[in-house]
């Protein structure tokens, strides 16, 4: 009830306030006639946006197309190694990088301030390698799994575990000369 006689106050509060009178004779037809126009403009506007529609939808085509070729040849190119060639070369890609980890971690576990420049130039060395088998992955994807960048690639696995081998031996050569040198100052 409350609300009600508040509604009610309302409208007697506004009671004068309304637009009560006849529209002019032709309102009707006028006010037609405006929005005629305002709808001519628009599809005006509608058929200049459209015309470009189409070259945009062809652009933004041509451009997907080339991003997806893109995409796929750069997966091509990263995944072409000795694994993509047979289920043999897998394993002994396997084999080669898991001998190779466990030769790079010995070799950082034995890093002192003696061995520090020896461990140094074995990484830079191993670095030189990994650069060179980047260019014989794209080598082996150009040629065609020829048989030659296969070897070459095998005796890349193999200089990389030989230069970790021989720097493994010249650290313990360097141990075991300290050694001797710290028994000698001992016993003198």
């Amino acid at each position: 009830m409350k609300e009600e006689n508040n509604i009610n106050k309302l409208f007697k509060n506004l009671e004068g306030n309304f637009d009560v009178d006849m529209p002019n004779a032709g309102h009707e037809y006028r006010f037609l006639e405006k929005l005629k126009q305002q709808n001519n403009v628009a599809n005006t506007y509608n058929k200049k946006t459209n015309y470009w529609k189409p070259f945009l939808a062809v652009a933004a085509s041509i451009v997907l197309c080339f991003s997806v070729f893109a995409l796929m040849q750069q997966q091509d190119n990263e995944f072409n190694d000795l694994a993509s060639v047979s289920p043999e070369l897998s394993q002994t890609q396997s084999f080669f990088t898991t001998a190779i980890a466990q030769e790079v971690a010995s070799l950082e576990a034995l890093r002192s301030p003696e061995t520090e420049h020896m461990v140094n130039d074995a990484m830079k060395e191993l670095k030189i390698l990994e650069l060179e088998y980047q260019t014989l992955k794209i080598d082996l994807n150009e040629s065609g799994n020829d048989q030659r960048v296969i070897y070459a690639m095998i005796a890349n696995f193999q200089n990389r575990i030989n230069v970790l081998k021989t720097v493994l031996e010249h650290i313990e050569e360097v141990k075991n000369f300290k050694q001797k040198q710290d028994e000698n100052n001992i016993t003198i």
